[in-house]
């Protein structure tokens, strides 16, 4: 049985976000606190012990006081259920949250090469002793089963793939492969190995390409980018002066967009996740969300648990 947590659903900043004062995080300050939400990350598990998170958020000390699955056992003095962080980028979004769990419990950090030598490069990650913090490299299209802090099976099969994206904005000064650089954006297959069950995360995503739509055709749930509703959103906003593409984000919307990319494909389940705080799509009686509802999408809460 394959136990999912939504740690946190929002884009970089959260909802609201400290600086912010779109009608969102206004909204989410006043009238509608039930629209605050923690930077996106996601909890699995396949025995209700051991847990693994997907992406480490700059929120995570705080999802992980929220979520009681990932509290210390009772009458341990040390201990987390936390057996592992898999990386699907090197965002801040993904890999800040690190940082808060650097005091030595041991578990293991699975990334691709490119992601894991962004890691040794920053000398701050260092308070993550190699001791106790194992680096395992991940390589695109090569499946591979996640173990615990002993070294016994978890039973949970991960297969990660490559989707259209980009590079960490922080390193877009260094010198680069280019804007589709291998390893720079991953999806994952994660898979229950003794019921044979999966589902799919992408936190970023920036096009639905043909290969794509084939892997997530018939899944029975999919967690999907739902960054900005429309491309141009930030700009209309006068928040930001880039596009929702150009961050190597897919809009919900549109003829290109989520929701008409994915609409055939049979999908059971469709969650977004990593949702801006501009996105008028959060606002729960906004056009936008009824239409993302209307579509068979939802918009989820930090905290909402998922058994497959």
């Amino acid at each position: 049985m394959l136990r999912v947590v939504v740690l946190g659903a929002a884009a970089g900043g959260g909802v609201p976000q400290w600086n912010c004062g779109c009608r969102v995080c206004q909204a989410a300050r006043t009238d509608h606190p039930g629209l605050q939400s923690t930077q996106a990350s996601i909890a699995i598990s396949a025995d209700g012990d051991h847990w693994f998170l997907i992406n480490a958020s700059p929120d995570l000390r705080q999802q992980l006081i929220n979520a009681p699955q990932l509290h210390p056992a009772p009458g341990k003095l040390r201990h987390s259920p936390v057996s592992g962080v898999i990386l699907t980028n090197g965002e801040i979004d993904a890999i800040a949250g690190l940082l808060s769990m650097r005091e030595g419990w041991p578990f293991t950090i699975y990334a691709h090469p490119k992601v894991l030598a962004t890691l040794k490069a920053n000398s701050v990650f260092n308070v993550l002793s190699e001791k106790n913090v194992h680096r395992r490299p991940i390589e695109i299209d090569q499946a591979f089963e996640l173990t615990l802090p002993d070294g016994s099976s978890s039973g949970i099969e991960i297969l990660p793939f490559e989707v259209t994206g980009k590079g960490a904005w922080y390193l877009e000064g260094e010198r680069r492969e280019g804007t589709k650089a291998a390893g720079d954006t991953l999806g994952l297959r994660i898979r229950d190995k003794a019921t044979g069950k999966f589902f799919y995360f992408l936190a970023a995503c920036a096009e639905v390409t043909d290969d794509l739509k084939s892997r997530l055709k018939g899944a029975s749930l999919v967690f999907f980018d739902g960054t900005v509703w429309r491309d141009d959103e930030m700009i209309l906003a006068g928040l930001a002066t880039k596009t929702g593409r150009s961050m190597g984000h897919i809009s919900m919307s549109g003829e290109q967009g989520a929701i008409a990319a994915l609409e055939s494909l049979g999908i059971g389940r469709k969650i977004f996740l990593h949702i801006n705080n501009s996105n008028p799509a959060l606002l729960p009686d906004s056009e936008e969300r009824k239409a993302v509802e209307r579509a068979g999408w939802q918009i989820p809460a930090d905290g909402m648990e998922i058994i497959l």
